[in-house]
C-alpha cells in the first residue's frame, strides 16, 4: 500500500482549496486536514509555522498513520519543511509548492491586514501577484472573491506567521525525498526561493511550470497531480 499523502493548505486557506486533480489522486490515500482555526477545524489560528506543523503530528496521531508524506502550498510548504526539521520519523518525503525557506510579506501588505478598512488593499495587492501571465480569467475571478471572504484577523495571523518563519540555515540537514514546484511567473515566492530549496536540501528535485504564477495549485492542477504522482512512486 502507498504512503498517506498529506495536502497542507496556505495562510487563509482550507481543504477545498486543493482541485479535485489533488484531493482524489490515483491510486493514493490523500488526507487534506484544515489547519487550527481554518475551514471545520476548531481552536484558534496561530502566528507560528511551528505550531501548525505540531498540530499536524497530533492529526498524524488522531488518524491512527506513522508516517506520510507531507506536500505543502506556500504557507504550508513551510509547514511542510518544519516537519521535516523536527518530527523527520514522522515524515517519508515533502513536496514544496510555491514556498521558500523564508517568506517575508511585504510591510505595507502587512500593515494594511492589520486593519479592518484597509484590508481590502492588502488583498488588492495579493490579487496583484497571485497569478502568472496565463491564467484565467475566470479562475482570477473566482479566486478573489474567495480571497475577499477570508477572515481579516485569520489571515493577518497567518502572514505574521510566513513572515517570521526562517529555516534558510537548516536545509542541509533535511534528509528526506522532497520536490520543489514553482511557476515561473510566481511574483511572491519567485523561482529563486525554489532554487535555494532544491540546491540546499541534499538530493531535492526542482521542477518549474512554465507561464504559472504562485497560484499554480490552482492554474495547473493536472501537471502538479502528474508531479506529485511520480514523485510518491519514487519513495520507498
Amino acid at each position: 500500500m502507498s504512503l498517506p499523502l498529506v495536502l497542507i493548505h496556505g495562510a487563509g486557506g482550507d481543504h477545498l482549496f486543493w482541485p479535485a486533480e489533488l484531493r482524489r489522486l490515483p491510486g493514493q490515500r490523500v488526507f487534506t486536514p484544515d489547519l487550527p482555526g481554518h475551514g471545520k477545524s476548531g481552536g484558534p489560528s496561530s502566528q507560528s509555522v511551528e505550531d501548525y506543523a505540531f498540530s499536524l503530528v497530533n492529526f498524524l496521531n488522531e488518524v491512527g498513520l506513522s508516517r506520510a508524506v507531507f506536500a505543502g502550498y506556500s504557507m504550508g510548504g513551510a509547514v511542510a519543511l518544519s516537519m521535516a526539521l523536527e518530527y523527520p520519523e514522522r515524515v517519508a518525503g515533502i513536496g514544496l509548492i510555491s514556498t521558500g525557506a523564508r517568506l517575508p510579506i511585504p510591510t505595507l501588505i502587512l500593515e494594511n491586514a492589520a486593519n479592518l478598512s484597509t484590508f481590502p488593499l492588502a488583498i488588492q495587492a495579493l490579487q496583484e501577484k497571485s497569478f502568472g501571465s496565463l491564467g484565467d480569467e475566470s479562475l482570477k475571478e473566482a479566486t478573489f472573491k474567495r480571497l475577499s471572504k477570508m477572515r481579516q484577523t485569520l489571515l493577518l495571523s497567518d502572514w505574521l506567521a510566513c513572515d517570521r518563519f526562517d529555516v534558510t540555515g537548516r536545509l542541509e540537514s533535511i534528509r528526506t525525498p522532497t520536490l520543489v514546484v514553482c511557476g515561473t511567473d510566481d511574483k511572491l515566492t519567485p523561482p529563486h526561493f525554489s532554487e535555494t530549496l532544491a540546491s540546499q536540501i541534499p538530493g531535492a528535485a526542482l521542477q518549474t511550470i512554465d507561464g504559472a504564477g504562485h497560484m499554480l495549485v490552482l492554474e495547473q492542477p493536472r501537471r502538479l497531480s502528474k508531479l506529485l504522482s511520480i514523485f510518491l512512486a519514487t519513495i520507498p
